[in-house]
């Protein structure tokens, strides 16, 4: 019998790690490495609510496959099992993590400061954790607003994460789909489940989020977008300087990159109309100073401002004009999306590959999200960036909008 490897660490696992599948993903990614493991001890939950609890010893052959190993489980909620306070570095110079900083997920996540173990505030991924030991606090932290002398955790001692459930045990949001997106569900069921979560979130006070990508108003769903707001199921509004000018366009000519949306055909010199419904709006000197000179009298911007709806415009480099709303500074359009997310229950993406990634690196795990695209694709980027909270529905936009306004109308 082959020698036990000389490098063992004893980790621990707890919550429903079977039924979400989190042990045999722990399991599986220790064999992957070129360890091995060994269960001490497995205490299954006797009802569904009940938590199991798994001892698992780690055998590595060299420290640094350990390390590498222990890194790769830790996002799945495996943590040693004799925990120490986690570890912190003082950033030398602002704006960069110290060497070895904790990189952190969506998920849920605690630190031990002084013997206890402390909820991380403002949960994103890719970001590192600022610590307060006096004050006993800690909280996600991005790269660019690291200030000098600010506490920040190394390595991953001291740490744990919390891997979100199996939806199927909870019997909740999208508990329909098997897999997070497929062109071949039944779109009804879909749109179903999308409004009762939107219903819940409004009912447990929490906030609606909303991205939206220009294709809205090229495909005529600007007027549903309209009865979401009407009917107060969208609290804040993320998007770029297309929807906006678009929209804005719709309102002062009737058209969408030039094509009428009552007649479906080009209008005479229609590919001006962007551009100079983006100039008109400069000349005024805002969305809201449009709206109130009686300029814009319609559209998803005017019910905006007219409700007081906040949105969030970040530009790209490929933008016209841009509007006077848009922010071209994507550090500064960052940290304004970041006022609006606290508070927020669930998130609505349709039509904006872009901003629904961006969206989406920002977002807790804890905030569900539905995306709704006419390609695959956009949600299994979303998926591969992190963001697995995320289920899609691959259909057009108009149609999608005018089902869930229809749907959510039933009260």
């Amino acid at each position: 019998m082959p020698a036990r490897p000389a490098f063992v660490e004893h980790v621990e696992m707890t919550g429903h790690i079977v039924d979400s599948l989190l042990l045999p993903k722990v399991l599986d990614a220790i064999l992957a490495r070129g360890g091995r493991y060994n269960i001490r001890d497995l205490a299954l939950g006797q009802k569904q609510d009940d938590p199991s609890v798994a001892q698992i010893e780690v055998f590595a052959d060299s420290a640094a496959q350990l390390d590498a190993i222990l890194a790769e489980i830790h996002p799945h909620g495996a943590v040693p099992a004799n925990a120490s306070d986690c570890k912190t570095v003082v950033a030398d110079i602002a704006g960069a993590f110290p060497d070895g900083f904790y990189c952190s997920t969506n998920f849920r996540t605690q630190v031990r400061l002084g013997g206890e173990w402390v909820e991380v505030e403002d949960q994103e991924m890719d970001c590192g954790i600022l610590v307060d030991p006096e004050g006993g606090a800690a909280r996600c932290v991005p790269m660019t607003s690291v200030n000098a002398g600010d506490r920040i955790v190394v390595g991953r001692a001291g740490t744990r994460v919390f891997p979100p459930e199996a939806e199927h045990r909870k019997h909740e949001l999208f508990e329909f789909m098997a897999s997070p997106v497929s062109s071949e569900r039944p779109k009804a069921v879909g749109v179903r489940e999308i409004a009762a979560a939107m219903r819940r979130a409004k009912a447990a006070g929490e906030k609606i989020l909303v991205v939206l990508g220009p294709a809205i108003v090229h495909t005529g769903g600007g007027e549903h977008v309209v009865k979401l707001i009407r009917m107060g199921f969208l609290d804040v509004l993320f998007a770029g300087n297309a929807l906006a000018t678009h929209d804005i366009e719709q309102a002062i000519y009737g058209t969408s990159l030039g094509v009428s949306l009552d007649h479906g055909l080009p209008t005479d010199e229609g590919h001006e109309h962007h551009l100079r419904t983006i100039n008109t709006v400069r000349r005024i000197g805002s969305i809201a100073k449009a709206v109130e000179s009686g300029k814009v009298t319609s559209g998803i911007m005017f019910e905006c401002v007219t409700r007081k709806i906040p949105f969030v415009l970040c530009g790209s480099i490929r933008d016209d004009g841009p509007l006077p709303d848009v922010i071209t500074d994507v550090l500064v359009c960052q940290s304004e999306m970041r006022k609006h997310i606290p508070g927020t229950g669930f998130c609505l993406m349709v039509a904006s590959t872009l901003h629904s990634i961006a969206v989406g690196n920002l977002l807790p795990g804890s905030i569900k999200v539905a995306c709704v695209d006419i390609s695959p694709a956009t949600v299994t980027k979303l998926m591969d960036r992190g963001s697995t909270q995320t289920v899609g529905i691959v259909s057009d936009a108009e149609p999608f909008l005018g089902s869930l306004v229809a749907e959510l109308a039933k009260g």
